[in-house]
């Protein structure tokens, strides 16, 4: 059976960074024992022959094969249509 103490939910909210007020933390500690309770009953399932489920639905990459395409533009045409260009490359404002 799960244990969680009031301080251990305390420690929880403090590592989370939440704020709580005493009614929640007893709150969620009763949460936290039940999910846990729950996720114990799960262990004890029989679960030999059951294939793992990795999807659920029947979605399936759609993949393309690579091809690569030539181009009759070349790098000085496009370097043509830059503003300012300098050393084979296009000059652009310094940011900072």
């Amino acid at each position: 059976m799960a244990n969680v103490s009031r301080d251990d939910v305390v420690k929880l909210a403090a590592l989370s960074n939440l704020q709580l007020v005493d009614d929640e933390v007893d709150g969620l500690t009763k949460d936290i024992v039940n999910i846990l309770q729950y996720v114990e009953q799960l262990g004890e399932l029989d679960t030999e022959g059951v294939e793992p489920t990795y999807q659920v639905v029947d979605l399936e990459n759609i993949m393309r094969e690579d091809e690569v395409i030539t181009s009759e533009v070349t790098t000085s045409d496009l370097l043509a249509l830059a503003p300012d260009q300098a050393e084979n490359q296009i000059k652009v404002p310094k940011v900072l």
